[in-house]
């Protein structure tokens, strides 16, 4: 391919009998860019769209599942870990005397 090749440009004024509008130039200014309107997004951010609202019912649902779910395991290693410490704690104090053993009176 050679690097001068030149570039043909046309106008469509008609396809099959219909008149083609010209799509509107935009502007090549940073007022154009789409980060350049981000204050227009503070409305929007606030309002969650109507029709995703069955994404945010399974999302919310995940959610809750796993929140759930961690705060059982957590609970069951809590719990396993007070009998294991009960149990070790009571198997120790066969063979430690106790401090009422130690005082003289």
């Amino acid at each position: 391919m050679n690097g001068n090749e030149q570039t043909i440009e046309a106008e469509v004024v008609e396809i099959d009998g219909v008149a083609v509008e010209p799509k509107p130039k935009h502007e090549e200014s940073g007022k154009g860019a789409p980060w350049a309107r981000w204050g227009n997004w503070h409305g929007q951010v606030k309002r969650l769209d109507a029709r995703w609202w069955p994404l945010w019912v399974v999302i919310g649902f995940i959610a809750l599942v796993l929140f759930v779910s961690v705060g059982m395991v957590a609970v069951v290693l809590f719990v396993t870990w007070r009998i294991v410490a009960g149990l070790i704690n009571a198997v120790a104090s066969l063979f430690l005397p106790s401090s009422a053993q130690l005082q003289r009176r």
